[in-house]
């Protein structure tokens, strides 16, 4: 399976569009669909929420996923209000009863999604490097095949 370039590993322009820019730009038509239909809102949110999951993928584990998320989250949550409001139409989705929380819960939301990818990534790593270290090693029916070419332990 392809491994993603690690988000450290990317030149600090690919990572300021990356983790600032797109989330902002996708908060930024989540904050325009707010007001337009209900559907096309949480199909955007439902977007938003796989492409946390993708970036966490580029970070060793979950830890760092979860950084990635909670400020992408922030980010999202925050163009999302702010083109809403000068936008200035009616949500068709209940923003709550003090919008500005928006950004608090699409921040933890955003934690919580980069960290399970980030974890997911961690464990296919790990998974993929236990393979080839295991197919790297004889096999116990060949060490008992051959005695002769199994190091002394």
């Amino acid at each position: 399976m392809h491994q993603p370039v690690l988000f450290r590993d990317r030149s600090r322009p690919a990572q300021i569009v990356l983790g600032g820019v797109v989330p902002a730009l996708v908060g930024v038509v989540a904050g325009v669909l707010v007001g337009v239909s209900s559907g096309a809102y949480w199909a955007i949110a439902a977007l938003a929420g796989i492409g946390a999951v993708l970036a966490g993928f580029e970070h060793q584990d979950g830890w760092g996923g979860a950084d990635r998320g909670l400020v992408g989250g922030a980010i999202y949550g925050t163009a999302l209000l702010v083109t809403h409001a000068i936008a200035g139409t009616s949500a068709k989705v209940s923003l709550g009863s003090f919008p500005p929380l928006l950004a608090v819960v699409t921040a933890i939301a955003g934690m919580f999604l980069g960290a399970a990818g980030g974890r997911l990534a961690r464990l296919q790593r790990e998974r993929k490097a236990s393979s080839a270290s295991s197919s790297a090693s004889p096999s116990a029916a060949e060490a008992v095949a051959n005695p002769a070419d199994t190091p002394e332990g």
